[in-house]
């Protein structure tokens, strides 16, 4: 008889949220009882708690993580004629927001081992237009800030946290997001704290440009009163359910994110010589949002684990200065594109077990590429 392997998916939310179940029944419950569905007690109870969690003072809870990173901008009066520093490697996100805001994006090279922003390029490409540059705190780890902000201090620019994949993730006894001027998160169904549909947030410790970023977010509207506008604003709000929903999921963040980093420590022992994870920095702690390993021939290698029933996925195929809707800022950056065509993300959830890790690692070892 035929053995019969046992898939893995690269993501699997039904274990992932199935976890929080009960808590969401009781959560949604809740909210249907006041019906309060936008604006409801839920989001402030979330907000407060998450601005604990990252160390701040201050949350803006928003419709998603894009939306966070131009409320950031917009808030910190950024918009035409500035430039934006911004990884190559990255979501296409993070240079949307900057061109939403009517910023220019200024694309720069990554480093070799972390594929995180290179602070050396960032100066490099400092010009007097410049007005902030965005760390992005890709796959679960945090960008080196430490090397950054002198950078940034020196030629006065902003330094803005895009900590969409790095919830709880620290540097040097530091949260992510509490470092920046402000820091934009996305709970994007998939990330380590993922809602069950689209939402993001701003945290800062200025009050000042978090009430600026409240207020705009909610169509202008001033505190006081909320027939008056005083921005010109636009409508992006974390709705009450997703907050409700958050705020359980939350309790139990540091754990996930232990578990993902016991799964990515085994993947680490077991995979072969040719399937190189991304450098975790020693005084970091990531929380492995996605485990990306870097491979010379990925076509063969995706090949076989599709061959196998495992799931994969690649962050990102395309650097943002090549993608066809920004042609006109390309420029040559080796690093990012280097790695762009040896990148590969394997499964990593909290809920993914021993033995599908060890599934993973067997097909990868059955690819002979060594």
């Amino acid at each position: 008889m035929t053995e019969v392997l046992e898939s893995v998916p690269f993501l699997d939310l039904v274990s992932v949220n199935g976890v929080h179940q009960h808590d969401y029944e009781i959560a949604w419950k809740t909210v249907l009882q006041h019906q309060c569905f936008v604006g409801g007690p839920e989001v402030e109870e979330f907000e407060t708690s998450f601005a604990d969690y990252c160390d701040v003072t201050s949350c803006v809870g928003v419709a998603n993580g894009t939306d966070a990173l131009e409320l950031i901008l917009a808030g910190l009066g950024i918009g035409p004629g500035d430039e934006v520093i911004v990884p190559a490697n990255t979501f296409i996100a993070t240079a949307e927001a900057v061109c939403a805001v009517g910023a220019h994006p200024r694309f720069v090279d990554v480093l070799s081992d972390t594929l995180l922003i290179d602070p050396d390029a960032v100066a490099a490409a400092v010009t007097p237009d410049t007005a902030a540059v965005i760390a992005v705190h890709l796959f679960g780890q945090m960008a080196d800030l430490d090397a950054l902000i002198p950078v940034a201090k020196r030629h006065g620019l902003a330094v803005i946290e895009d900590a969409s994949q790095a919830h709880g993730a620290q540097l040097r006894g530091r949260r992510a997001g509490s470092v920046g001027a402000a820091a934009a998160f996305s709970f994007y169904p998939g990330k380590n704290l993922g809602a069950l549909g689209d939402g993001g947030a701003v945290v800062t410790r200025d009050v000042d440009l978090a009430a600026r970023i409240r207020g705009r977010a909610n169509h202008g509207r001033a505190a006081v009163d909320r027939q008056r506008h005083d921005q010109r604003g636009c409508n992006s709000r974390l709705d009450t359910l997703q907050a409700a929903m958050l705020t359980r999921k939350l309790v139990g963040l540091d754990s996930a994110n232990c578990a993902r980093r016991r799964a990515m420590e085994r993947y680490r022992r077991q995979l072969p010589t040719w399937c190189q994870p991304v450098t975790t920095l020693p005084d970091g702690e990531s929380v492995h949002h996605l485990a990306v390993v870097q491979v010379e021939d990925r076509e063969a290698v995706t090949a076989e684990l599709t061959r196998a029933g495992i799931g994969w996925g690649v962050h990102y195929p395309i650097p943002c200065h090549l993608q066809p809707a920004y042609q006109d800022f390309i420029e040559s950056l080796p690093i990012a594109e280097n790695a762009a065509k040896r990148i590969l993300s394997l499964p990593i959830y909290p809920t993914i077990t021993d033995s599908q890790i060890d599934r993973v690692c067997e097909a990868l070892r059955g690819c002979r590429l060594e």
